[in-house]
């Protein structure tokens, strides 16, 4: 094993490509958590709607549904029902031998499945060649994966599971006693001013026009992310996420006419700023002074 990690920390090319093919696997396990964690919070929910009144209805729809998590059941084809077998499971591979069809049924698969798992493995690279082999590009590599899943369920669900975000917001706590990418007092203040912000923001928005403009869970995405970069780097954060978030609001508005009450999701865009404040936050900080003071 030691001979593996010195082969790792001298050899570029090797631990780069490790990233690639592990972060390969991780994206297509990925597809399942984007997929399964909203339906699973949903069938939580009426559990707990059916607990709370005492639902005692012999309905079948009222019925405690068969075991669904991230394991069971085995993945399936949504039309015909034709198990995926291990060979029909490779990460992006699979998907170019089938032609992007079922080996069964012949029924098309999304291009997304495949498109998540090379994403989540170009990014893991990027992070791993940007710090090198070591604490930073592990830690680094890990919150890349659970904001791909993040952004993807918050695109398709407007939801950013507590089951993701508060895991990602005590493991950047949990890094700062080694000072990982900023010491504790950092991020602490990070997790707790990035929380705050978007919360004050959320209620003072509720307050003035009876609406609400987010949800929790940007509220504590970015407290997590705060726990990552310290309380330095959530300027940067607001600034790229609300950018961001306005252009492509005013050209969803523009696209579509008429809607412009249909609510955005957030999390994509705090997801990205997060990621690249990560990696680049000092960068962005001197490059936005230099521009200032310029």
């Amino acid at each position: 094993m030691t001979a593996v990690f010195d082969l790792l920390a001298q050899s570029p090319v090797f631990f780069l490509t490790l990233v690639f093919i592990v972060s390969l696997m991780v994206g297509s396990f990925l597809n399942v958590v984007i997929y399964r964690v909203p339906i699973m919070m949903e069938r939580s929910w009426q559990r707990e709607y059916q607990d709370y009144f005492g639902n005692d209805s012999t309905d079948e729809s009222q019925q405690t549904p068969e075991t669904f998590n991230l394991v069971k059941p085995d993945s399936t084809c949504p039309k015909c029902g034709h198990k995926i077998r291990a060979w029909e499971n490779i990460p992006v591979v699979s998907w170019l031998l089938l032609r992007g069809k079922c080996s069964n049924c012949k029924t098309s698969i999304g291009s997304r499945y495949p498109l998540v798992e090379l994403l989540t493995a170009l990014l893991s690279v990027w992070v791993a060649a940007h710090y090198g082999y070591g604490s930073e590009a592990l830690l680094g590599i890990i919150v890349t994966w659970v904001l791909v899943a993040l952004t993807f369920i918050d695109a398709d669900k407007m939801l950013l599971p507590d089951e993701l975000t508060l895991p990602l917001l005590w493991l950047g706590l949990g890094a700062s006693v080694f000072t990982i990418f900023v010491p504790s007092s950092t991020a602490i203040i990070g997790a707790t001013a990035g929380y705050l912000s978007l919360w004050s923001v959320y209620w003072l928005f509720k307050l003035v026009t009876g609406k609400e403009g987010m949800g929790y869970g940007d509220f504590k995405l970015l407290a997590a992310l705060g726990a990552f970069v310290g309380w330095q780097g959530l300027p940067v954060i607001i600034i790229l996420s609300s950018l961001v978030g306005a252009i492509v609001g005013i050209a969803l508005i523009t696209l579509r006419r008429n809607e412009s009450s249909q609510a955005i999701p957030f999390g994509p865009y705090l997801a990205v700023a997060g990621w690249l404040t990560l990696l680049y936050g000092e960068t962005i900080q001197q490059a936005y002074l230099a521009w200032v003071l310029q």
